[in-house]
């Protein structure tokens, strides 16, 4: 029993320190898990998702402009720190971008309570994806994920995990040049 319990705690250190030491360089282009192939080559995934007031939105009405397209959550603390960034950069930028919040398959009641208490329904596109399916288009497998769309329909980078507010402003300038 006690050489178990010192192969499993060895286990667990080697572990540990492949996670701390291995380089985490978030700016690294990342792969859609489906294609296989650097994202920057895939058109976005199409959408046609209700908003608060069950206005229906897709991607065809962001054509010509630049498009962020970020998937959250209520359960998700990672996901309210980017949602008040991205309010602020919606602000900042005007209608030179699209931010675009949606949901992941969680009740109208529930996600505009949350975004009423944050001060935020009014300052962001919010749209409801009942069936999660935008989420499992993008390949996703954390949360949040943002991916960034050119004018032309293009996803040109895909964001796995939080980012914070001067990586996103940073992203954006770097991608549209705004």
């Amino acid at each position: 029993m006690k050489k178990i319990l010192i192969i499993v705690g060895g286990v667990i250190i080697v572990i540990v320190l492949i996670w701390l030491l291995v380089p985490k360089n978030q700016d690294l282009p990342q792969t859609n898990i489906i294609a296989d192939k650097p994202t920057k080559f895939n058109k976005a995934p199409d959408f046609s998702l209700p908003d608060y007031q069950e206005k229906t939105v897709s991607l065809a009405d962001f054509k010509g402009k630049p498009v962020m397209l970020n998937s959250w959550a209520v359960w998700c603390p990672f996901c309210v720190k980017e949602l008040e960034d991205f309010a602020i950069l919606q602000q900042e930028l005007g209608d030179q971008i699209a931010i675009v919040a949606i949901n992941r398959a969680e009740s109208l009641n529930q996600v505009k309570k949350y975004t009423d208490d944050l001060g935020l329904t009014d300052k962001l596109i919010f749209l409801l994806d009942r069936k999660d399916s935008f989420y499992r288009s993008i390949g996703g497998f954390s949360m949040p994920e943002t991916i960034f769309v050119d004018s032309a329909g293009n996803t040109v980078f895909h964001k796995r995990g939080p980012m914070r507010f001067d990586e996103i402003k940073q992203k954006i300038n770097e991608l549209f040049a705004i």
